[in-house]
């Protein structure tokens, strides 16, 4: 990438990353923690959610302020465009057998059938 097409801080931090906040229930006690998906490492606590929250980008800024600072290629926001719908898994055939005979008992395909358990 040019320095021409190189972008700004602030253009990275408007960027729609994946954040993830949960709370946490643990012997330090009770906190939300937050992550940035895109960014391994990247990482922050807060009493309250909105605490947590406000970290987290202040992490995240310091992250992609050391990447530019070390040439390091900044992740793209992860979105649905990088899925295609698409999953090819292997099983044993003994699991196979038992899907399509579960479906089959169900009045639907292997394909509606594994969905359907997925999504539960």
């Amino acid at each position: 990438m040019s320095v021409a097409e190189k972008r700004s801080l602030n253009d990275y931090l408007g960027q729609p990353y994946n954040v993830i906040i949960k709370p946490i229930h643990d012997e330090a006690g009770s906190y939300y923690a937050a992550r940035v998906l895109e960014f391994d490492g990247c990482i922050a606590t807060g009493e309250s959610f909105e605490e947590a929250h406000e970290a987290i980008y202040e992490v995240l800024e310091g992250f992609i302020e050391d990447m530019m600072e070390n040439d390091e290629e900044i992740p793209e926001p992860v979105g649905d465009d990088h899925f295609s719908g698409n999953l090819r898994v292997r099983m044993p055939k003994s699991l196979h057998r038992n899907l399509s005979q579960a479906a089959k008992l169900e009045g639907v395909s292997l394909n509606q059938y594994i969905i359907n358990k997925l999504s539960k």
